[in-house]
């Protein structure tokens, strides 16, 4: 089995529909340590994605296309630091897929690269409860997964529940990274918001490819 053109649209699609139906929970998530504008900026980024999707002429020749349309639409049209992160991961991720269909060592690709592009683009390592907490474990259970013979389709939902599991474990952490460095020691107990939307749109990957 393997992943096409048509499960880059369909996660594009699935992204954009658990972003607006995630929306006031991202905002509000990010209202607890941030600015509150997490959930509508990836809502008017993803909504503006969708458009430029619908627009166009033929269907993509490659994934990299598709994701590199997510990239630059993202980084153009969200303020705050999502856009650049969300933007720089999709950029290095189109790089690494730029063909037709990818197998699990592909979709390992792609995911290693997206997560290099979030840490070269925000200077964050895992423990400083932001997205990286939730793409790290992510990232190690698609290799581990695909180092053990899972289809595309089970690296993805490995990701995912890991995504997850990563998410929640920013609720105690005490962020030393982005806004929510600024208060302190009241940052523990809330969930990181870039964390929670990573587990959403790799959440999205998985069911496109179921």
């Amino acid at each position: 089995m393997t992943l096409d053109v048509a499960w880059a649209i369909g996660w594009v699609r699935l992204s954009a529909q658990t972003v607006t139906e995630h929306r006031q929970e991202l905002i509000e998530l990010d209202r607890q340590i941030g600015d509150g504008d997490h959930g509508e900026n990836l809502f008017r980024g993803f909504s503006a994605v969708i458009a430029k999707l619908d627009a166009l002429p033929a269907e993509p020749a490659d994934i990299g296309e598709v994701l590199k349309l997510v990239a630059t639409t993202l980084m153009s049209t969200v303020g705050g630091a999502a856009g650049p992160l969300y933007g720089t991961a999709y950029l290095r991720a189109a790089k690494a897929t730029g063909v037709a269909q990818l197998d699990s060592q592909g979709v390992v690709a792609l995911l290693e690269a997206a997560l290099e592009g979030i840490v070269a683009r925000g200077k964050a390592t895992t423990g400083e409860k932001t997205m990286v907490d939730a793409w790290t474990p992510a990232t190690e259970a698609a290799v581990a997964a695909a180092d053990g013979g899972a289809s595309p389709a089970e690296v993805l939902v490995a990701a995912a529940d890991a995504a997850r599991v990563g998410a929640e474990a920013t609720i105690p952490l005490v962020a030393t990274k982005g806004r929510a460095s600024y208060l302190g020691e009241r940052s523990a107990g809330h969930l990181d918001p870039g964390a929670r939307s990573t587990e959403l749109i790799l959440r999205a990957a998985a069911q496109a490819a179921a």
